[in-house]
């Protein structure tokens, strides 16, 4: 099995993005979001295969990859393109017996998350676009990445699972 680490948000508006072009994308956030994400899932995926292994690889994805976010074009596009890649390596890895899958939590209250997101100001408005009203806390993400790599999700590949309290769906 093997599960990436989550990336870094970096809060760079579409017009920031454009007026940088794709020094923007080259480096920052995308390097971890994506391309880090990549490199680990071949590695293992090589001796999966190299090895007979039938295993799992759950990738750490976002609700930005689903649902727009202001400020954040570059975390948003570096968070699709992991889905998408999650959808790619499901295909290609499917018939070594490899399934691949993404969790895509909202804001986690990590040391991170809390410092970013305690302030009322800040969170009320992503807050009451959710329905559970909440944000997840580590264990929430835990146990939907326990679920992707245990047999309950056997025949489940290429798929993103939000864990947002519903924001994604709002």
């Amino acid at each position: 099995m093997c599960v990436p680490p989550n990336g870094l948000p970096r809060h760079r508006s579409c017009e920031m993005f454009l007026s940088v072009g794709l020094r923007c994308i080259a480096g920052d956030s995308s390097t971890v979001n994506l391309k880090a994400p990549i490199v680990l899932a071949k590695i293992v995926a090589d001796q999966m295969i190299r090895h007979s292994i039938r295993g799992v690889i759950v990738n750490i994805s976002s609700q930005a990859s689903i649902k727009p976010l202001t400020n954040h074009t570059v975390y948003c596009a570096s968070k699709a393109g992991l889905d998408m890649v999650t959808r790619c390596m499901a295909k290609e890895l499917g018939q070594y017996g490899i399934r691949v899958n993404s969790v895509n939590p909202t804001v986690v209250m990590t040391e991170m998350g809390r410092k970013n997101w305690s302030d009322p100001n800040k969170s009320s408005d992503l807050l009451s676009q959710m329905p559970m009203g909440r944000f997840a806390e580590v264990e929430d993400v835990v146990k939907g990445v326990l679920f992707l790599l245990s047999d309950a999700s056997a025949m489940t590949t290429g798929e993103v699972l939000p864990i947002d309290g519903g924001f994604t769906r709002m």
